[in-house]
């Protein structure tokens, strides 16, 4: 199975999230964010945009994929949100599969469900199978 390159802030839902899912996970540390990964990874990522979408990618993950071995491993995107910033849902996801041209693999809403846990488990393994 790859690697799970995640970014949580204080409310902790991102990191619930891929807690769940049984992979090997790495997180980015605002403290240390040019930290290079080695392998090929999905990036797990939450949205903060304000009223009109500025700022959607948290700086600390901007950071992390202005590294260009990091940039060069991403293999797709999953991201997280709430649906209460309407269009804005998920834009980080969305605004990074378009630069890193990477599929956006899933979405998910906070915490993310049992639903949604299962689902991505299942959806990463046939995504990592048909890489190798």
């Amino acid at each position: 199975m790859g690697l799970i390159v995640y970014y949580s802030s204080a409310t902790g839902n991102t990191e619930y999230f891929v807690s769940q899912l049984g992979q090997r996970l790495f997180k980015i540390d605002k403290k240390k964010p040019s930290v290079l990964v080695d392998e090929p990874y999905v990036l797990v990522v939450p949205t903060y945009a304000d009223g009109e979408g500025r700022m959607a990618v948290p700086k600390v993950v901007i950071r992390f994929l202005n590294e260009c071995e990091n940039r060069k491993l991403i293999r797709g995107v999953i991201g997280g949100g709430n649906r209460n910033f309407g269009c804005y849902y998920n834009l980080a996801s969305k605004i990074i599969a378009e630069k890193c041209f990477v599929p956006c693999l899933y979405r998910f809403e906070l915490r993310g469900t049992n639903e949604d846990v299962i689902c991505v488990k299942k959806g990463l393994e046939r995504f990592w199978k048909q890489l190798v």
